[in-house]
């Protein structure tokens, strides 16, 4: 064999014994990775194990924690329908206060805000430019909160001027005319209220009376239901709008407001939920159906929102 035919096969089994090497310590290597993916991915799984067990510990300790809580309260949330869960601290604390309320009467009132200080932990209004929006002394309207639809209310009913959102103002004209079909007259002597006529208005009730009082029978700016468009204050012509109690009109008026949409909106003996003194002038639109059951349970608009309104 000649030495030039010996030089290549040795040269060709070195290239093999290179090759050899290279895919020794390639599978080496892969060996090594595969056994580290595997180490990762089972200390990635003990600890994602710790961890939802941690969580499945801490959700066990909040139900539990949230069962007490629901066993002081006798369960109540199974048997009605407008119980909230996210105010189950403020309930407790409630009963805590009110033990010789209903555990019923509790949630009723904590909903209506009764648990709060009037004008304090103010909460935007909801439903804006709708039928069921509530605006009192927890709920409250921007200064730049203008209601859609707002129409002039027909001077035959009205003082110059009065305006109501459409559907309001077109109910409102219905009522005053078949009360004048009776020789009654119930017109408008107070509608819509801008934020900035509010101001002046309560200002000068506050400069008068003395804030305390005037808490009593006037909203603050951003409080007063007139600004929604939807509530109206009356007279009839001849007494005062403050004695509209001792009228004919205000007889028809306890008759038949709901047939129109409209309730008495500051009730007698509602004081409480109302946040107001009994106001037999003042009235306010939340439609036929709102109103027939108001009228029919005999409850004030606070209760019925705490009840039946979803937020």
């Amino acid at each position: 064999m000649s030495t030039k035919k010996i030089y290549k096969i040795k040269k060709k089994n070195f290239i093999i014994f290179l090759l050899f090497i290279a895919l020794f310590i390639f599978g080496i290597i892969e060996i090594i990775f595969c056994i580290g993916k595997l180490i990762t991915t089972s200390t990635k799984e003990k600890e994602n194990k710790i961890i939802i067990k941690e969580n499945n510990n801490n959700d066990t300790k909040k139900d539990n924690n949230k069962d007490k809580r629901l066993d002081k309260l006798e369960n109540i949330d199974k048997k009605i329908d407008y119980f909230n869960y996210n105010y189950i601290d403020r309930y407790l604390n409630y009963k805590e206060n009110n033990k010789e309320l209903s555990i019923e009467q509790i949630i009723k009132n904590v909903n209506m805000n009764l648990d709060k200080t009037h004008y304090e932990d103010k909460i935007p209004a909801k439903n804006l430019n709708e039928e069921t929006i509530l605006v009192n002394k927890y709920y409250y309207l921007d200064e730049n909160y203008v209601p859609n639809n707002l129409e002039k209310i027909n001077n035959q009913y009205a003082l110059d001027n009065m305006k109501l959102v459409k559907e309001a103002k077109e109910a409102f004209e219905k009522l005053s005319k078949d009360a004048l079909k009776e020789k009654l007259n119930i017109i408008a002597m107070s509608a819509y209220r801008s934020y900035s006529y509010q101001i002046d208005l309560y200002n000068r009730y506050a400069k008068s009376d003395g804030k305390e009082k005037a808490d009593t029978y006037s909203g603050r700016p951003g409080h007063s239901e007139h600004q929604t468009g939807l509530a109206v204050d009356v007279y009839n012509k001849k007494l005062p709008y403050t004695s509209f109690e001792n009228t004919k009109e205000y007889e028809w008026m306890m008759k038949n407001a709901y047939k129109y949409g409209f309730i008495l909106r500051f009730p007698k003996d509602k004081e409480e939920e109302t946040g107001y003194h009994f106001e037999s002038w003042h009235y306010r639109y939340v439609g036929i159906d709102i109103a027939t059951y108001i009228k029919e349970n005999n409850i004030s608009f606070e209760e019925y929102y705490a009840t039946k309104i979803k937020e």
